[in-house]
């Protein structure tokens, strides 16, 4: 079937493979040197808790079938040798079936992560890589032409990712449609970056100018992606453009960078390095393909329905696979960011007065004259969910309490995702408190006279002081 095959973007192919399996690499990293804190037989949100109320149907996971700290950490690191193979282009020296069994690999892996990993890995971009990671598979490898139907189903995802993003904006809060919500955005988004603080005192016409790029690029640039090159070609190229500004402006793990990914399989690179000779698929190959888009088209109805709907949700699947989704992000904006501090005491008996202690985090604001760091594409997944927990308690309600036990136990895996710990493991607190604060950023002349880019107020109490009743210590 000559209509199957595009040589034109063998060289795009290449670079979403090699792209895709970087992505892979960090996930796995940071799952490999989180998870015992978070998920672990000791975590805040045990698997073998979870497994045993969540059927296998429902959740699809090798941790299903077993389960131990010391069988995850083989499964992350296994993924990251894996994405480290694929990333030096294994994949090209391998026959067809083989390269698509080792694109498998990574993507059951992951899933099988997911689909344990409860609220820590409730994220948009879990669900994100899992479905272009499923795509891979079925990409093929150096020996033939990338499949039409494929790269087709790839800008299908692109389309939904941004077009999602856009309503979720326009149907949401009203500071979108009143070119606005980046007065506030930029201040209060889960996990500013180093230039977070600049891009906010950028002139107010500079915000307004930004959102209405973004409605284009999100709500009318994604139909441009299935018209003829090089239209689509520049359609993806604005997106990339738009995505790299969200990269230098904020941390939002890989999703920017996956959909980065995800813009270069329009791209029409041949007249840049015109295709090698390829050969012909195979006829199983075809029919593969063939049955996994109409499969994928099938299982889109819901995604569809959900994205016509006034009632539209973001970051939702629809099957236990993950294999097509909805997307979207910050259907609603902040405008006041409030942030969740934790302290804790030596002290015999909690006073006002005690020498409260503050613990620092990696990613998330603290120290009001620490300057915010760029971890993306990393995703720091205890900062960000602390960021939910400055929004509403409810959202810290299954790991908060855990989490305050760990530090007055003085658990050396959860002391590890801080930054600082003012008590060491083997002398850990008498009490820990929480308490709210309001964050925002300093002015140019505050900045000036005293070096600090957040000032900070009180606002209440979070956690009144609390200790162990019969402190335990772990091995």
């Amino acid at each position: 079937m000559e209509w199957f095959t595009a040589d034109t973007y063998w060289l795009s192919r290449l670079i979403v493979q090699r792209a895709l399996a970087a992505v892979y690499l960090v996930a796995f990293l940071g799952a490999a040197l989180q998870f015992r804190a978070l998920i672990g037989e000791r975590g805040m949100l045990p698997v073998p808790r979870y497994v045993e109320r969540v059927p296998f149907r429902r959740a699809p996971s090798l941790f299903q079938l077993h389960y131990s700290d010391r069988f995850f950490a083989s499964c992350a690191w296994l993924g990251c040798a894996v994405a480290v193979a694929l990333l030096a282009g294994l994949d090209g020296h391998l026959p067809l079936w083989g390269a698509m069994a080792l694109w498998l690999v990574p993507w059951a892996l992951y899933l099988s992560i997911v689909n344990v990993g409860q609220t820590w890995y409730g994220f948009g971009w879990e669900s994100l890589l899992l479905e272009v990671g499923f795509l891979a598979v079925f990409l093929g490898n150096d020996r033939v032409a990338p499949p039409v139907l494929v790269l087709f189903l790839l800008r299908w995802v692109l389309f939904r990712v941004e077009f999602g993003a856009g309503l979720i904006k326009m149907r949401g809060d009203a500071c979108w449609r009143a070119l606005t919500c980046l007065d506030f955005h930029h201040e209060t988004q889960p996990m500013p970056g180093p230039l977070s603080w600049f891009f906010h005192h950028l002139p107010r016409p500079a915000h307004r100018v930004e959102v209405a790029a973004n409605h284009v690029t999100q709500l009318a640039v994604p139909f441009l992606l299935f018209t003829p090159q090089p239209v689509a070609t520049g359609a993806a190229c604005l997106m990339i453009v738009t995505q790299l500004w969200l990269v230098l402006s904020g941390n939002f793990a890989w999703l920017n960078w996956l959909t980065i990914v995800l813009a270069a399989s329009a791209l029409d690179l041949s007249p840049c390095h015109p295709p090698p000779d390829l050969t012909a698929p195979p006829r199983w190959y075809e029919v593969v393909v063939i049955v996994v888009t109409a499969a994928l088209l099938a299982l889109s109805y819901r995604p569809v329905r959900n994205l016509l709907s006034r009632r539209q949700v973001m970051n939702t699947s629809f099957d236990p696979l993950h294999l097509v989704n909805s997307y979207g992000a910050f259907g609603s904006v902040s405008r006041v960011r409030q942030e969740v501090v934790i302290e804790g005491t030596a002290d015999p008996v909690a006073r006002e007065d005690s020498d409260w202690r503050p613990y620092e985090f990696k990613g998330k604001p603290g120290d009001v004259r620490r300057w915010p760091r760029q971890f993306a594409p990393y995703h720091l997944r205890l900062d960000w969910m602390m960021w939910f927990a400055g929004l509403s308690p409810a959202y810290a309600r299954s790991w908060f309490g855990p989490l305050v036990e760990r530090l007055l136990d003085g658990d050396r895996d959860t002391l590890r995702l801080l930054r600082d710990s003012p008590f060491p493991p083997d002398a850990p607190p008498t009490y820990i408190r929480a308490r709210l604060y309001r964050y925002r950023y300093t002015t140019w002349r505050e900045r000036r006279e005293t070096g600090a880019c957040w000032e900070r107020t009180y606002v209440r109490e979070f956690l009144p002081p609390t200790r162990l009743a019969a402190p335990a210590r772990r091995e």
